[in-house]
């Protein structure tokens, strides 16, 4: 009797362990259900839909290829992470337009939060209070118009030492790498603009910052599984990134002490206007030294490399483009005439170079992916996006889109005549810096970096593929990562057409503006 009993207990506690979960997944299904939700590919156990990213390594790439199948916003099981994909200027503009309060977290994975400073950053902060003021400083005090052009000195002089680099090597029929020089050529400005003069740490930050992008430009294991214990101890991305972290901090810090010692002066940089706002204690929130190191590593990270990106990929495009090379290079040298010296109020009423660096940016969108987080629960084109979801804005396949762009792979600077598209954020067919609350906040002093820079290079030079070489040869293949640089180098002969100015010259003319903006 008693075995009996324990039999029918036994046999009654199963049966409602079944009942239960069956109730429990018929619950789920039945959500499911109710939330409308977006489209998406098939899906595998445990993996999700990371079987269709294999032989597309360019996340935007693959993307892209999902949405002209399963429509413009599509929903995705990246293992763990439920992720929403806008594809589209409609899509664009209710994310981050309509509902862009709802969006306006950005979408942080464990590795980027090591990376990032715990979200202490202002690039990837959490919404809020502490968010806007941050920005607000960013904005009004870092990048504001008249910051930007208190650094046009600097920006001169690191032109003309690069056109120097580059007319020594036009001397001597030596090849060059571009790209690597565009690099070291933007590196610099930005330092300086940075701390107010070069920094002799510069290599090994800009190193450390290299390995850590590196280490976040692919779909980590452990981020895509965040619950998984054994793939956290397992997956070595998290370790490097934190490491590097470390560098950057180490360097940043020894740079504000160096600052704090040296004190500031006309030259102040980016971390002298952050420690003088600390010392006068006038900002609503705590700038302390460790906000500081934040908001300096975004500066570095985000503008040099989005700069240096921008400008390699024009130099690119017009190689691969020899009419569009022939007519920028026309245009300049008529309206300079032989100048040897050319000053940033030299660019005013150059409107094809423009056109260059809009079909640039189109092509070329340094941030191809924008990522958020939805913070409420909402619609998007009709669909529910449940509270939590990963959202990503495929800038690149919006800026290729046929249905708004007229021969979309093809590099088409006029395309841009006689139209009010600009890169502000109001255009979505076209959002090369991102729109809304979280815009790009440097788009001024990204553009200025890298203007006069191009202007010069067309200007002095005429350029020349290795023997053997055709326009169409030159490989516009980009890079893994979260920027979309090239992937390879871009070997040309400069042929000098225009010398630029001697070193004399060049220093007289610093003198002259120095002298000037004193008067001011």
């Amino acid at each position: 009797m008693e075995a009996t009993t324990v039999l029918l207990v036994l046999f009654v506690s199963v049966l409602l362990l079944v009942l239960s979960k069956l109730i429990i997944m018929s619950l789920v299904i039945a959500k499911r259900k109710r939330n409308n939700l977006p489209p998406g590919p098939w899906t595998l156990p445990a993996i999700g839909n990371l079987h269709h990213f294999i032989g597309s390594p360019n996340v935007q790439h693959a993307l892209r290829r999902l949405s002209q199948e399963h429509g413009p916003l599509m929903m995705l099981r990246l293992g763990e992470v439920t992720a929403a994909v806008a594809s589209s200027p409609e899509a664009a503009r209710e994310v981050m337009k309509t509902h862009d309060v709802a969006f306006s977290d950005r979408y942080v994975n464990g590795t980027f939060s090591a990376l990032t400073f715990g979200g202490n950053d202002f690039a990837f902060a959490p919404y809020g209070e502490r968010w806007r003021q941050l920005r607000k400083i960013c904005v009004h005090e870092l990048l504001s118009a008249s910051r930007v052009l208190s650094f046009r000195r600097i920006r001169e002089e690191e032109v003309w030492r690069l056109m120097e680099n580059l007319a020594a090597s036009s001397g001597t029929g030596t090849a060059v790498d571009l790209r690597k020089m565009i690099s070291r050529f933007i590196n610099d400005t930005f330092v300086r603009e940075s701390v107010g003069s070069r920094c002799r740490y510069q290599d090994e930050f800009l190193d450390a910052v290299d390995t850590a992008l590196r280490q976040t430009s692919g779909l980590g294991v452990a981020d895509l599984f965040p619950s998984s214990r054994l793939i956290k101890v397992l997956d070595m991305a998290p370790r490097k990134v934190l490491a590097c972290r470390n560098r950057i901090q180490r360097v940043l810090e020894q740079i504000i002490q160096e600052t704090k010692e040296a004190g500031t002066g006309p030259s102040e940089g980016f971390v002298g206007v952050l420690l003088r706002l600390q010392m006068e204690r006038s900002t609503p929130i705590l700038l302390d030294d460790d906000t500081i190191i934040a908001v300096m590593f975004n500066m570095f990270s985000a503008g040099n490399e989005t700069s240096s990106t921008v400008l390699t990929w024009c130099m690119t495009e017009l190689v691969r483009n020899p009419e569009a090379m022939a007519k920028a290079q026309e245009e300049l040298r008529e309206a300079f005439n032989g100048k040897n010296m050319i000053a940033e109020d030299d660019l005013k009423g150059l409107s094809y170079l423009k056109l260059v660096i809009k079909e640039t940016l189109r092509l070329h969108p340094p941030a191809p992916l924008v990522h958020r987080k939805c913070r409420e629960a909402c619609q998007v084109m009709g669909y529910d996006i449940p509270k939590g979801t990963a959202v990503f804005v495929n800038m690149w396949a919006i800026c290729r889109d046929p249905n708004y762009w007229d021969g979309p792979e093809e590099f088409k600077p006029e395309r841009f005549e006689d139209s009010d598209l600009d890169y502000k954020g109001t255009n979505y067919e076209f959002l090369p810096f991102g729109a809304g609350r979280r815009i790009c906040p440097g788009i001024n002093l990204g553009v200025a970096n890298i203007e006069l820079a191009l202007v010069s290079l067309l200007y002095h030079f005429d350029w020349k593929l290795p023997q053997g070489i055709e326009a169409n040869d030159v490989d516009a293949s980009e890079a893994i990562g979260l920027v979309s640089s090239k992937k390879t180098g871009l070997i040309m002969h400069p042929v000098t057409r225009i010398p630029p100015a001697p070193a004399n010259a060049m220093k007289e003319s610093l003198a002259y503006w120095l002298k000037h903006m004193s008067s001011i």
